[in-house]
This record gives C-alpha cells, structure tokens and sequence, in this order.
C-alpha cells in the first residue's frame, strides 16, 4: 500500500492549483516543508472555524434568496466588481464555504517564492477577495487548470478557462493574466512501478521532447502543459518561479522531478493597443488586388478597352483558366495525376502532425491506435515531397531540350526571371498574411506558440525566403518552415542549365556524370543519416531534436535530394526522344511494371514496423529508407509516366493519372502546398480545450480542407494566375523585336 501512495505521487505532481499555505495542505509532511512566516501570515487570513458541513448549495441558496429579497443581479455592470457586496450580509457563512472550497481545491499562490513585490502585493489581494467569494477572485481561480480525470489515459495538457482569465478586471488594477506552463517530469528509472504510470501518462512517447525544444512547428508531444491564471503584474519569470517552488513542495523525497518552464510569449494579457500600420497597409493592398480583379473582370465582361495588363487581373478570365479542363500542347498527361495524389497525401500527413498539438482527453489511447504499421501512411510525409522534385526535374528538362532542339540555344536569363514570376508573388503574399495580419485575427492558448512566434520569426528572416536560401539556416529559425522544398527546387533549378546543356551536347558524358552524380546523393543520404542518426521516417518515440536534425543535415538540402531530381531531367530527356509511337517490347513492359512496383511497396510498406510502438531505433533502418526509398516512390510515377506518353500501356492506374480533372488541382497545387500549414495551425492555436480523439473525424476534417480549398482558389485567381498572365504577356513582348528582326534579315 505504501508503495502504491508513493506511485501515485506522479499523478499529483501536476497539482498546480495548491498553494503553499497551511490551510491548503492536509498531511504533516507537507506542513513541514512550509516556512513558519509563511503559515502564520495565511493562518491570520482564515481565522474562522466552524462545524458546519460545506455545502455549495447552500451558498448558491442564500445568494439566490438575497437575490429575491434585493431584486439585483449578478450582473457586473449592477455590482460592484473590486469586492464581494453580499459578503457583509452573509459573513460566516461565505468564511466557512470558502475555507472547505479551498481546502478540497486549493488556490495556486503567485507569491510563493522569490517574486516581485507587486506580484506578492497583488497575490494577497487575490487571496483576500477569493476568501470573500468576490466575483473576480473567483474567475481567476475557476480560470486556473485543476487536477483532472483521465491522467493515466494521457489527459495531462490542462488549459484552464483562456477567455476567462484574459476577461478578468479585478480590484487595485489587476488584470487576469494567462499562463501556460511547460512541466518536465521525469522519475527515478529503477521505479518500475513509477517508469509504468509515467509511460502511460506520457502517452508511450510517440514523441520525445524536453523544454528546450522548439515547439513553434513541431509538437512537444511529452511535456505537459498547465495553464495558471495570474495577475498580470506578475511577470513570467515569478509564475516560473511560484510553480516550481510549490512543486518541490509536494515532489521532495519522492521518485518525481519536475522541470519548469514558462516562456514570455506563453503568457497572455487582453491588450487595447491599436492594430499596428504595417497590419493595415497590408489589408488595404489584399483589398485593392480585391478591387482590381472585379475591376478588370468588369472591363473583360463588358468589352471595354483597356491595358491587357489589367485584364490579367481579371476574375472572370482567371476563373476559366482554372476549370478549363484543355491540355496545352506537348503536355504529359500524368503528371497532373501524380501532383494530386502526392499533394492528397501530403494533406493528411501534415494534418496528422498539427493534431498533436492539441491536448485529447484519450490521448494514451490516440498513440495507442496510432502505433500501428497501417500509421506509415501519415508517418512517410518526407516522401510525397520527392515526386513534386522530380516533376520539377522533369519538365524543366522536357522544357529546355525543346527550345534547344527548336532554337539551338537556350536564354538562361530569361528562364530565371520567368521562374521568379512564377513563384514570388504567391509566396510573398502568404508570407505577408501570415506575418502581419494572421496574428491579429484570433486568440487562444497556444496562439502565441504556433502564430504570434513564427510571425516574430517571418519579420526577422523574410529575406531570406526570398532569396531561396532559407532552407540552409535551420529549421527551427525558417520563416514558412514548409517551403523549404521551394528553396530546394530552385536551388536544383539554378543548376539544371548545366546538367540539361551537358546532357544534351554530350549525350553519354552527360549521362555518366549525372548518374555518378545521384549515386553521389544517394550515399550522401545513406553515411549522413547512419552516423549522425537521423531518421527521415517519422518513427514511434521519435525525438524531437532528432526530426530537427534530420531536417538540417538532410532533409532540407538540395545535395540530399539530388537523387530524385536528376531522374527527372533523365525523362525528360527521355520523353523528348522517344516517339509517340515508340513500341516496348512485352518482355521488357512487364518487368519494370513488376519492379517499380516492387520498390514502390518496399518504399511505402517496408519502414511500417517503424511506426510500431515498440518499436526501438536502429540507425540502418533509418538510413536504407532515406537512401532508397525516394528512389522506390518515385519509380512507379516514371515508369506510369512514360509508358502512358508512348502509348504502350492504358492500364487503370495510368488513366488514373491522366484523368482531366486534375487539370484543375495542378493549377490549385501550388496554393494548396502553400496554404495548408497556416490554416492547420490557426486551427491549432485557437483550440481552448481538450477534446476526444477520434481518428477519421479528425484526421479527415472536411470543414479544414473546404477552407483549404477556398484559400488556394482565392489565392490563384486573386494573386497566382494574374502574375502568370503577366509574365506571359512580357515574354511575348519581348520576343516581338526578336522575331521582326528575323524576318527583316531573311528578306
């Protein structure tokens, strides 16, 4: 029995809520751990004793009965706020309610340790007016997390009341102040039975974690998090310090520690302060590229003559350039396929990692149902990226050996100011929103952690998105962590003139190099992962500094994924050359049919046990999945691709592919790629409370991806199309003079 007291000690630990006063405390130990000042100044406040059996409902009666008898309301605006006005009426009563409330629930104490002296001032007025039931009091400590059920079923992110504390305008000034706490809790490892419970509250590790951890985009799955609510007065380094003084408290001689750790940012007051100019100036320029699209669908709709530069901006034109469903000449039909189930895929597994974010009242049992093998398909979200690489090799090869082979020469400047029109103006524009407007459109416990703090990190580094280099500066420092891949391509694509020219001019040479080249990669990929033990595979109990590092020394640089790319400038070489009706032999069809799909299923099926449970890591594992499986992935793609574009197979998959109405979401995929992490994320930093995990209502949220959906049409019609036509427009211009000088020197 004794032992078992001793074990339940971890479930106490998070008792946030338990001031350090004598009357809080119920054991002698405890009151041996408290200060003879500090038990002599609370004893002063709570004089009155009394054998009267607690009741709540009594009280609820007597105020109910004052009510009737005054005819007045609990109406703030009728009441005054800074004190209880029926404790005069009501005295010993209100004393005795109070003292057993705060008996069975303590208040947690903003004064206890080495504070401010207007927090402890502050404090004492907090704890005077709770004793009188004052409304105010009240509402800071209901606001504050309480010990709840479900600790061992992995319920231990507590939130509190968000919009209560924030509300709260007490008496002498103070303000409600909301706190959210990171805790640490680790326990001696030769306690079985406490190594037991602390797996099970920590939900079996799905993911590890310390304090240190930045957790603006990747998810401190095991640390709890514990909202107090506080005087503002109090600065986040005296709630820091309160919750760990009270928590060595109650954890001395125990086989618990607890690490405390309370950021700035995570502590929120209601503010007045005006919405900043840059806030509005950048408002009033999305209302004005509003304005200027029904402007110019107007003037297109009612023929009146007018710049083509303004048509370009015309909803009504733009509209139909997204559902039409007319292929261009020369295009690869399943390429369109391709885009819209990597970017499907690449949809749910994003989604799947801005859910741990949030606190579930089942979340032992959410990691439970989610170390399954069949979990690989949310875990592998490194590989949907590979294909969009390849694609990207692919056409930029297909693009250029046609205007070399119809021009003999190639205008790299132009290419480059064409890829830059391309892709700049979408990005700046999400860029914009989600660093200067975003911020200011909602609130919630974690909306500094996921909004305000990456915004902070997009006003400081900005710069560097738009020079495509953000991604060699860390992860945990990138503006827009999710476009890295848009520095990796065009980093790839600064270099593709050389391997294309090479490839073209000297065909073998050509092809010697870049395949050493992707061999290089793939080694690269292999050594890299195996000795600095990164894991590309988000496997159970991944670390969090591990899915950082892999994402710095990997993930995020173009030599690691090299590989993939140059396959892509090979098909496109490839898909020039080949006729139409190039014919494969039979023999030759089946088996790259059967081998891409085998590396395919080794790629996608073979790292399933690593999303086990128990799975435990192992560095080979790691390392032959991030070195062979963007080859195995992307093979079924190539092969489907160049099979379908000679005509040699009309299988399912392959119409799949060329279906025509992914037409249509390639022309959204690159609105889609960008839009999906704000919105997943202010979704994220609104929640307020903890809910039930259920797997299919949560993972496939059709309200989030409608707002997708919506985003990316607004997104392409409003910004992307309008900049595409305009580049358009330019190159046609520029390759007028050209053209007339041509035809004047042949005459």
């Amino acid at each position: 029995m004794r032992t078992f007291a001793r074990a339940w000690t971890i479930l106490l630990v998070m008792k946030l809520s338990y001031a350090g006063k004598p009357v809080d405390v119920l054991t002698s130990s405890s009151l041996n751990a408290l200060e003879d000042e500090e038990i002599l100044r609370v004893l002063s406040r709570n004089e009155s004793t009394s054998a009267n059996n607690f009741t709540l409902v009594g009280l609820i009666d007597n105020w109910r009965n004052h009510t009737t008898q005054t005819e007045a309301t609990w109406r703030t605006k009728e009441l005054d706020v800074r004190t209880n006005p029926f404790y005069n009426d009501f005295p010993e009563q209100i004393d005795r309610e109070a003292r057993r409330l705060l008996q069975v629930l303590p208040a947690f104490d903003p004064s206890v340790g080495r504070v401010s002296g207007e927090c402890k001032r502050h404090a004492d007025i907090f704890h005077r007016e709770l004793a009188k039931f004052t409304l105010w009091a009240l509402k800071m400590y209901d606001a504050t997390a309480k010990i709840p059920s479900g600790l061992l079923n992995g319920n231990i992110n507590q939130f509190g009341d968000f919009d209560e504390c924030v509300g709260i305008e007490g008496s002498d000034g103070i303000q409600g102040q909301y706190c959210l706490a990171y805790l640490q809790l680790t326990v001696d490892e030769s306690r079985l039975d406490l190594r037991h419970l602390h797996r099970l509250v920590h939900s079996h590790y799905a993911f590890r974690s310390n304090v240190t951890d930045s957790g603006h985009r990747v998810p401190r799955f095991n640390i709890v998090n514990w909202a107090v609510c506080t005087p503002a007065s109090c600065s986040f380094k005296d709630v820091e310090t309160s919750i760990r003084e009270i928590l060595t408290r109650y954890t001395s001689q125990t086989g618990v520690k607890v690490t405390v750790k309370v950021n700035k940012e995570m502590c929120q007051v209601k503010t007045k302060e005006p919405v900043p100019k840059e806030t509005i100036f950048v408002s009033l320029l999305f209302i004005a590229i509003s304005v200027l699209t029904i402007v110019a669908a107007l003037c297109d709709h009612y023929k009146i003559p007018t710049s083509e530069l303004l048509l370009s901006f015309s909803l009504k034109r733009n509209f139909k350039k997204l559902i039409s469903l007319e292929r261009r000449q020369n295009d690869i039909a399943t390429l369109h396929g391709i885009r819209a189930i990597n970017a499907l895929m690449l949809l749910l597994a994003h989604k799947s990692m801005a859910l741990f974010f949030n606190p579930y009242a089942n979340r032992t049992e959410m990691s439970e149902y989610l170390g399954k093998p069949w979990t690989v398909i949310g875990r592998a979200a490194s590989l949907y990226t590979d294909p969009f690489i390849m694609l990207s090799g692919l056409l930029t090869s297909y693009s250029f050996i046609g205007k070399l082979k119809k021009t003999g020469n190639l205008d790299i400047k132009d290419e480059y100011i064409s890829r830059l029109i391309r892709i700049v103006p979408p990005l700046a524009t999400l860029i914009l929103l989600c660093t200067y407007v975003i911020p200011y459109t909602g609130s919630g416990p974690q909306w500094n952690l996921v909004i305000t703090e990456h915004a902070n990190i997009c006003k400081r580094t900005w710069w560097r998105n738009f020079l495509f280099i953000h991604n060699y500066f860390g992860f945990e420092s990138m503006c827009l962590t999710h476009t890295h891949h848009l520095g990796i391509d065009t980093q790839l694509f600064i270099l593709s003139p050389l391997m294309v020219l090479l490839l073209y001019k000297k065909p073998k040479i050509g092809t010697i190099v870049l395949t050493m080249c992707a061999l290089f990669s793939t080694a690269l990929r292999y050594f890299v992962t195996y000795y600095r033990e990164l894991s590309n595979y988000v496997f159970f109990g991944t670390s969090i500094k591990q899915l950082f590092d892999t994402a710095d020394f990997s993930y995020t640089l173009p030599s690691h994924r090299l590989t993939v790319y140059i396959i892509g400038i090979f098909m496109g070489y490839l898909l020039r050359y080949l006729p139409k009706d190039y014919k494969m032999n039979k023999m030759v069809l089946y088996t790259g049919w059967i081998l891409c799909t085998f590396m395919c299923c080794c790629a996608f099926f073979g790292p399933a046990r690593m999303g086990s449970i128990n799975y435990i890591y192992n560095p080979i594992d790691a390392a032959m999945y991030n070195a062979f499986a963007p080859i195995g992935w992307c093979s079924i793609f190539a092969w489907a691709t160049v099979t379908y574009h000679t005509g040699n197979t009309s299988d399912w998959f392959s119409r799949l592919l060329a279906w025509k109405g992914f037409l249509v979401t390639t022309r959204l995929s690159y609105a889609i790629y960008l839009t999906q992490f704000p919105i997943y994320f202010y979704n994220v930093g609104r929640t307020r409370s903890a809910g039930h995990f259920a797997f299919f209502s949560m993972q496939f949220d059709l309200h989030e991806f409608l707002w997708i959906f919506i985003l990316s049409i607004v997104l392409t019609l409003l910004v992307d199309t309008p900049f595409q036509n305009i580049k358009s427009y330019l190159m046609k211009k520029s390759s007028l003079p050209e053209t007339t000088t041509k035809s004047l020197k042949q005459q």
